[in-house]
């Protein structure tokens, strides 16, 4: 069994990093399993009144004892087991396409209020009767303007264990998806010489890989029905994750009861329709007459369909996952993430159509595949995440590691160092850093370890104002999406190339990996030297140019692709001031809806520095207005990739400085890095849609662990723009509780 080991290591550390994981371990059964809180485990002594592990031997295995020198660290586990295999001896599989239904196929039809039809609720859930939809009940958290934004499209996904996939759908012929034949049985393991993963390891969307991928155009909404189909014993967890969940579909434009709430969680059991308008922002008050072919969206004849809205503002690149409040780290890396691409009149997925308004982007072309529309081709999407496995072989996670979880095993699509095969031709790749904590800094290397250019496209799912020429990729944060195009046809049948982690999180003085920032960017020929003790440094994924392509390569990369929209009319209602850092504070006793963890935000450098109460609101822009934000990295000692719900925003100044803000990050985004010390000031709207909604950070075991606020869109004097009761949910029904402003929240 083989596994990364590494130099100095012993075997009798080892072992006693494995007794500390297995004590550590249990003490993580009965978090997950909330029979201990994070308030019972500081009254022991096993917390610090700043919620860390405390330094007990045989429990912390970063003590004196056992020195983390010889570890994979933070988690203080042995290293992952390879089992034999090398990397780049499987190939990589495309995602699994999710069929779009029409809307008479889902059963019960969906309602714009939650559907309370009692049922029974297992015993282990507390027994009685609940309902079937565990969306809050009642008008003010009804799907907003359902009415006037009828779902078109039906799309339904079950949240299961570890299953073999026997629908996999990969839409694209097989010789583009590495001679995978779709109708063999795919079961989930990460290499094919690996374990399969149990049920209770691995929770993802239909229970199977690869990662499934949604499709949606402009002007048509869809009608996502989630089912929990996890255990009803919480107890069955593999010993982490929850089995309530909330899904977020990260950075749509719609309203607050579709946003996946950090506390507006379902239960095993029970469903929860999400009502995806699928709008361009502005839609109520730019472009309201739909004449402006640039606002538009792709028709099945070819044409187009003209929509409200600011073309500006179409987006392209999103995803979606779970956001359940304290748990979102342990279920996302369980397997609750999914990708979501949007289409328009400007990005339709067909390069051979020429009308003036698509940029022809590499994707495939209509005439051969008979899609106007989301041809996938020559558009592949890259899920990226380092993982971590016990010595069995199946997925491991260490809640304690409150800094953030950092893996020892890089996977592609949920598969271990593949191969993929490619034409020589262009292709874009969508690619999303789906880790709990780790950074990527990506680059193209050839056979001789040269760096090859990338042109990155886009930045969160926004096609940048012009594309940039890169050698080497910024660093990634966790959640961000980079679109790249990458160039094959200069390269000969038969040459490999290679995407290379330059991010080492590997620190030299504590012996372990850092899960709080990238220790070292490193060049190219550093990282492909073999040197790094960081695991996940160095080639990850293997191109393989295998052939000419069977029709002319039509696809484009304009040299002006989405300008972003002029702000300067608009004027600026408030600014603000969020820091972010450690220290934090609970000020609530309320189990409900509060935590307590060692990271915290400050609002308006008033009130200190608090951890996360979702009851509690610490800002309320005003519907219509437009306001300025200062995001402050409190702490030079990590860094915070922000994300902010809803608007997607513009970031005029990086530590003060307009001219620090780079090409690639000119575009609108979702999610704001936040340089150890640093700083950013960023501009938003506030449009369209009402409701609650959230500011946290995503490496998720700071968000977890009480860096998130909740924000809420006010003024106006509709309903749904007043604070919306926080949602208590149970099995048997949600409860409600009155929200309480801070004095910042105006």
């Amino acid at each position: 069994m083989d596994s990364f080991y590494p130099r100095g290591g012993s075997r009798a550390r080892l072992r006693a990093a494995e007794e500390a994981r297995r004590n550590r371990a249990e003490i993580v059964r009965e978090l997950s399993w909330g029979r201990v809180s994070r308030r019972d485990l500081i009254k022991w002594g096993l917390f610090t009144s700043a919620g860390l592990l405390a330094p007990i031997g045989g429990l912390n295995p970063f003590v004196a004892s056992t020195k983390a020198q010889s570890l994979i660290g933070p988690t203080g586990a042995p290293p992952s087991p390879r089992f034999g295999c090398s990397s780049f001896s499987q190939p990589m599989p495309r995602f699994d396409c999710i069929p779009r239904n029409p809307i008479t196929a889902l059963n019960p039809a969906p309602t714009a209020q939650a559907n309370q039809t009692q049922q029974p609720v297992d015993p282990a859930l507390g027994g009685g009767t609940g309902p079937i939809e565990g969306r809050p009940p009642g008008p003010v958290w009804a799907h907003q303007r359902f009415a006037q934004f009828p779902p078109a499209v039906a799309v339904q996904m079950t949240q299961y264990g570890a299953r073999s996939n026997t629908v996999y759908s990969p839409d694209v012929r097989s010789e583009l998806n590495c001679g995978i034949n779709p109708s063999d049985a795919l079961p989930l393991r990460f290499h094919t010489l690996w374990p399969n993963q149990t049920p209770n390891s691995v929770w993802t969307f239909n229970g199977t890989i690869p990662p499934k991928l949604v499709r949606a155009r402009y002007g048509e909404p869809i009608l996502f029905r989630h089912y929990n189909g996890l255990p009803a014993d919480v107890r069955q967890n593999g010993g982490f994750g929850r089995h309530t969940i909330s899904t977020h579909e990260h950075n749509g434009h719609h309203g607050a009861e579709n946003d996946g709430f950090t506390g507006a969680f379902f239960f095993p059991g029970q469903f929860y329709d999400y009502h995806w308008p699928v709008v361009l922002a502005g839609h109520f008050s730019i472009n309201r007459d739909a004449t402006d072919p640039r606002a538009s969206s792709p028709a099945d004849d070819g044409g187009l369909v003209k929509v409200p809205g600011d073309w500006h503002e179409t987006m392209s690149t999103h995803w979606f996952h779970d956001h359940m409040f304290s748990f979102t780290a342990q279920n996302v890396y369980k397997g609750n993430a999914a990708m979501f691409n949007i289409y328009s009149g400007l990005d339709r997925g067909a390069e051979d159509i020429d009308d003036g308004v698509n940029l022809r982007l590499p994707s495939g072309q209509a005439r051969v595949t008979g899609k106007s529309w989301g041809n996938l081709d020559y558009d592949v999407n890259l899920m990226l995440a380092d993982k971590a496995f016990d010595q069995t072989g199946q997925m491991y996670f260490d809640i304690f590691e409150f800094d953030g979880f950092i893996g020892d095993v890089m996977t592609v699509n949920l598969t271990f160092d593949p191969y993929f095969e490619v034409e020589r031709r262009k292709y874009r790749f969508r690619i999303l850093n789906a880790s709990v904590s780790r950074f990527f800094k990506l680059a193209l290397a050839n056979a001789s370890g040269v760096a090859q250019p990338i042109i990155q496209i886009a930045n969160d799912g926004n096609l940048l104002p012009h594309p940039v020429t890169l050698l080497e990729l910024d660093e990634q944060g966790i959640a961000e999406r980079y679109d790249i195009v990458i160039d094959f046809s200069k390269y000969a049948i038969g040459d490999k190339l290679h995407l290379v982690n330059l991010a080492d999180h590997f620190d030299p003085q504590a012996g372990a990996l850092n899960g709080k920032k990238v220790v070292t960017d490193l060049s190219l020929a550093a990282a492909l030297s073999g040197t790094s003790l960081d695991p996940c440094v160095g080639r990850f994924l293997e191109f393989r140019v295998v052939r000419d392509p069977a029709q002319p390569d039509l696809s484009r990369v304009p040299a002006t692709m989405i300008e972003n929209p002029d702000l300067s009319s608009l004027p600026i209602a408030r600014e603000r001031t969020f820091v972010f850092g450690r220290g934090g504070f609970q000020p609530s006793s309320d189990q409900n809806t509060s935590f307590i963890g060692p990271w915290a935000i400050e609002t308006d450098r008033t009130g200190g520095m608090l951890n996360a109460d979702y009851n509690r609101v610490s800002a309320a822009p005003k519907f219509g207005t437009r306001e300025v934000w200062h995001l402050v990295n409190g702490g030079g000692g990590w860094d915070h990739p922000i994300h902010i719900h809803f608007e997607e925003g513009q970031v005029l100044e990086r530590n003060g400085k307009a001219e620090n803000v780079p090409a690639w990050e000119r575009g609108r985004k979702d999610v704001y890095r936040l340089h150890p010390g640093g700083s950013l000031t960023l501009t938003m709207q506030f449009r369209d849609w009402g409701g609650m909604f959230m500011e946290h950070c995503h490496n998720t075991m700071h968000e977890d662990n009480a860096m998130l606020l909740r924000w809420e869109i006010g003024g106006g004097g509709e309903s749904f723009l007043r604070p919306l009761p926080t949602p208590v949910p149970t099995p048997q029904g949600v409860l409600f509780e009155d929200p309480y402003d801070l004095p910042t929240a105006r």
